[in-house]
């Protein structure tokens, strides 16, 4: 399993960890499989978040669409996916001023340093390799927005 928190000053998300149990977060799962954005969300329920909203989308062009319609406090996004890949997704929303302020964790087979690479670059602020144990994903969300662990 490889699991990174990028250590980047952005990365601490308007949340508190005392506000953890007041609000709750809404989050966008990005995969053109079904069966993974499955694994995904159960991963998230045994973690213990506080969830308000659980949005999926089958590729990365679907995951613009509901971002610009629903308030996402995260996106859990695959690399490899048709019509738009998790990079496109990551480098359409660096170049928006709102939707650049958005938390991304790849959850991906890909391994390459050189992809990876770019994509911290582009700001993603966690990777987290398939397959994955269901509390290490929860445990690097809770580290991207900067909540205390369950």
């Amino acid at each position: 399993m490889q699991s990174r928190t990028l250590d980047v000053p952005e990365a601490k998300h308007a949340l508190r960890a005392g506000d953890q149990a007041l609000m709750s977060l809404n989050l966008l799962v990005v995969d053109d499989s079904s069966v993974m954005r499955r694994m995904v969300i159960r991963s998230l329920a045994v973690s213990g978040l506080q969830v308000g909203g659980l949005f999926q989308a089958e590729n990365g062009a679907e995951a613009l669409t509901l971002m610009r319609s629903a308030w996402v406090d995260i996106v859990l996004s695959d690399i490899h996916m048709p019509e738009m890949t998790g990079i496109e997704l990551v480098e359409r929303m660096a170049a928006d001023p709102l939707l650049s302020r958005i938390p991304v964790v790849i959850v991906s087979t890909e391994r390459g340093d050189e992809r990876l690479g770019h994509l911290r670059q582009l700001g993603i602020k966690g990777y987290l390799s398939k397959p994955f144990q269901p509390e290490h994903l929860g445990q690097l969300v809770c580290e991207v927005l900067g909540l205390e662990t369950q």
